[in-house]
C-alpha cells in the first residue's frame, strides 16, 4: 500500500476516534521515544570509535595519536558533510531556535540523521565538544517532521518540538525533571496544562527508552554524602561570582573564536587552520581529548591526580597549589579547544565543555578555600564541584532553573538546593547583566530574531513581513504632471497613497497623498503646471526590508502615527505596509499562538 494512503487512513481514523488534544499525546510519547533512541545510537557510535581508538597505540604512543585523531575525525565529518549529508550541518540548539523563530518550526529531514553521522566522528576522534546539543537537534528534527507528516499547525509542530528536546535531554541524563524545564527556559515554551502533560509524556518515554538499553548507568555517578551548612553560604555565593565570571570568558572567548572562524571563506582552510590547532591542544593537554566526563568523575570524587596524570610539565601534583595552577589552565583552554572544533567544521554541542569548565571552578575554589588557612572546618569539595557545574551551566546556558534541577537529580536528591539556588541566582544575574543573551541564542538575539517568554516579543518575531506587505499601489515618477496624476492613478486607483519612484533607479522619492490633491485637482490651469515633484511629501518613516524586523516595524508605526508607510529592498521601493493589516496580522498571529489544544 502506498505511504501517502497508509497516512491517509491514518488521518481519517484519528479524526474519527480521537481529538487533536488526545493524538499530540501519542505523538509526544512516540517522539520521546524516538529522541530517547536517537541519543542511545549517538552516545553508542561514539563510544564504539573511542573504545577502537583508545587501545594499546594510544597507551603507548598517545601523544603522537592525540595529535592525528581530532584532525582525522574532522576530516571524515567534513567528507560526510560534503559527499553524504550535502548540507550544511549546524550547531544543535542555535539551528532548532532559528527554525522555530524564523521557519515557523520547519526543519529539514537531513537533520534528523546529519547529526548522527557527523557528532560521534567529532567527538569520538577527540573533538572537545559534547553530545547533548546534536542529541536535541536530532530529536527536534524527528519532532519536527513527524508533525508536519501529520499536519500539525505551528504552535503545536513548536511544543512537540520541545517535547523532543526534552526526551533527548531526559535520555542523556536521565534526568526528566531537569529536562523537562530545559525544553521551558532554553525554547521559550508556555507553561500551561496543555503543554505540560506532553512534555512529561516525552521525558518519561525517553528515560525508559534509555534505561531500556544502557539499565541505571548515569553520566555522572555520584551521590550526595556531605551537607550543606548554613555556615558555607559566603563561600557558595562567592562561587556564584567567579562563576559568573567565568561564564562571561566561556561566552566572550566561544563568540571571538567564531567570529574568527565566518572571516574564513574556504572550508578547506578552517579544517585545516582549526584541526591543527584542537590537534596541537590536545596533543599538549590530553584531559581536554573528547567530552570530558572522566575528568568532571575523577574531580567529584577528590582525585584531580587521574585527571592530570601524564601532564606536559611534570609538575608534582603532590602539591596541591601545582593542582589548582593545572586545572585552571585546563580550565580556560577547554573553551578554546571547543571554539577550534566548531571553527573546523566539527559538530558537537557546548553543554558538556561548560559542565567541564564549572567541575573545574567549583573544585579548585574549595581546594583554594580549605588550604588557605582562613577556615578551621573544612568544606565538601566534591559539593563545591557539582554545585560549580550548576553555576556555568546557568550563565553560559541563561537557564538557572536547568541547571538547579539537573545537579540535584544526578545527584539523586535535593540536599544541594539551597547552595545550588545561591550560586545559580548570583551566576545567571551577573552574567545576564555583562551578556544579555546565551551562548546559544546570542545570533539570533543581536539580529532581533529570538523567541523569548515575552509574548508580544514571540508574537512579533514570529510574523511574516512578506504576508503584510501590499504591492497594487499606482507609481507615480516626479516629472509627471498634475493631468497625468489624475488620469492614471487617482481615477484608476482605489488608494489614497501613491508613491513617487524613479523610474531609473527605482528609488522612492516621496509620497503623494490624496489629500494633498484635492484641493487643486479641478483647477485645469494647473494641470500642465504643476508636477508629482511639487506634490510630493517625505514619509514620516521608510521600512527597509533588508534590516527592519517586525519590531521595528511596529515601533516606527508607532512614532510616527502613520497608517500606511513605504517599504524599500534593496535601496528601491517595493511596497507598503498598513497598519491595519499589519493589527490583523498580529492578532491572528496571537491566537494562534495561544491554540495549544
Amino acid at each position: 500500500m502506498p505511504k501517502k494512503t497508509i497516512l491517509k487512513q491514518i488521518l481519517i481514523w484519528r479524526a474519527k476516534h480521537i481529538s487533536k488534544r488526545q493524538f499530540v499525546y501519542l505523538l509526544s510519547i512516540i517522539i520521546g521515544f524516538a529522541s530517547g533512541m536517537g541519543a542511545v545510537v549517538l552516545k553508542n557510535l561514539t563510544h564504539f570509535i573511542q573504545h577502537l581508538l583508545e587501545g594499546k597505540l594510544v597507551k603507548d604512543y598517545h601523544h603522537a595519536f592525540y595529535f592525528l585523531f581530532p584532525i582525522i575525525g574532522l576530516t571524515l565529518a567534513y567528507l560526510s558533510i560534503k559527499y553524504v549529508i550535502r548540507n550544511k550541518v549546524s550547531h544543535g540548539i542555535p539551528s532548532t531556535l532559528y527554525a522555530i523563530s524564523k521557519r515557523k518550526g520547519l526543519m529539514k529531514p537531513f537533520q534528523m540523521f546529519g547529526s548522527i553521522l557527523t557528532a560521534p566522528l567529532t567527538v569520538g576522534f577527540g573533538g572537545s565538544v559534547g553530545l547533548e546539543g546534536p542529541t536535541v537537534a536530532t530529536g527536534a528534527a524527528l519532532g519536527s517532521n513527524i508533525s508536519r507528516m501529520f499536519h500539525m499547525n505551528q504552535t503545536t509542530r513548536t511544543l512537540l518540538i520541545g517535547c523532543a528536546s526534552a526526551g533527548a535531554m531526559s535520555s542523556i541524563f536521565k534526568a526528566p525533571i531537569a529536562a523537562i524545564i530545559f525544553a521551558i527556559e532554553v525554547f521559550s515554551l508556555d507553561l500551561t496544562i496543555a503543554s505540560m502533560l506532553p512534555l512529561l509524556l516525552a521525558s518519561l518515554s525517553a528515560i525508559l527508552t534509555s534505561r531500556f538499553f544502557f539499565g541505571s548507568d548515569v553520566i555522572l555517578p555520584f551521590r550526595i554524602e556531605d551537607k550543606f551548612y548554613l555556615a558555607d553560604a559566603p563561600f557558595y555565593i562567592i562561587l556564584g561570582i567567579v562563576a559568573a565570571f567565568v561564564s562571561i570568558y566561556f561566552t566572550e572567548v566561544y563568540d571571538r573564536i567564531q567570529k574568527f572562524f565566518d572571516t574564513i571563506g574556504s572550508p578547506i582552510k578552517k579544517l585545516l587552520i582549526g584541526g591543527i590547532g584542537i590537534g596541537l591542544l590536545v596533543f599538549l593537554i590530553p584531559p581536554l581529548y573528547g567530552e570530558g566526563f572522566d575528568v568532571i568523575n575523577n574531580l567529584i570524587v577528590g582525585n584531580p591526580e587521574k585527571a592530570l596524570e601524564n601532564n606536559l610539565f611534570q609538575m608534582d601534583l603532590t602539591n596541591i597549589w601545582n593542582v589548582v595552577l593545572l586545572l585552571t589552565a585546563l580550565m580556560l583552554f577547554k573553551i578554546i579547544a571547543s571554539g577550534l572544533t566548531f571553527g573546523a567544521g566539527g559538530v558537537g554541542g557546548i553543554f558538556a565543555p561548560t559542565l567541564f569548565m564549572g567541575s573545574i571552578m567549583g573544585f579548585c575554589i574549595s581546594k583554594i578555600i580549605n588550604n588557605s588557612g582562613l577556615i578551621n572546618t573544612p568544606i565538601s569539595e566534591s559539593n563545591f564541584t557539582l554545585v560549580g557545574m550548576a553555576g556555568v551551566l546557568a550563565g553560559v546556558l541563561h537557564a538557572p532553573l536547568t541547571a538547579i534541577f539537573l545537579i540535584a537529580e544526578l545527584t539523586g536528591g535535593y540536599e544541594l538546593f539551597v547552595p545550588l539556588m545561591i550560586t545559580a541566582t548570583i551566576s545567571f544575574s551577573i552574567t545576564k547583566y555583562f551578556k544579555p543573551h546565551s551562548v546559544y541564542n546570542m545570533e539570533l538575539g543581536r539580529k532581533g530574531e529570538l523567541i523569548t517568554h515575552d509574548k508580544d516579543h514571540a508574537v512579533l518575531t514570529l510574523m511574516d513581513i512578506d504576508k503584510v506587505i501590499e504591492t497594487n499601489f499606482m507609481i507615480l515618477n516626479p516629472n509627471m504632471t498634475l493631468e497625468q496624476i489624475i488620469q492614471k492613478a487617482v481615477i484608476k486607483s482605489k488608494r489614497n497613497i501613491y508613491p513617487v519612484v524613479k523610474k531609473d533607479t527605482q528609488k522612492l522619492e516621496g509620497i503623494i497623498l490624496l489629500d494633498d490633491l484635492r484641493p487643486i485637482m479641478f483647477d485645469q490651469s494647473l494641470y500642465n503646471n504643476v508636477f508629482a515633484s511639487d506634490l510630493m511629501q517625505k514619509p514620516p518613516e521608510v521600512i527597509n526590508l533588508d534590516k527592519d524586523k517586525m519590531t521595528d516595524i511596529m515601533k516606527k508605526f508607532q512614532d510616527s502615527s502613520a497608517w500606511n508607510l513605504p517599504v524599500k529592498k534593496d535601496g528601491k521601493y517595493y511596497g507598503f505596509i498598513s497598519k491595519s493589516k499589519l493589527l490583523t496580522a498580529y492578532r491572528r498571529q496571537l491566537i494562534n499562538l495561544q491554540d495549544q489544544s
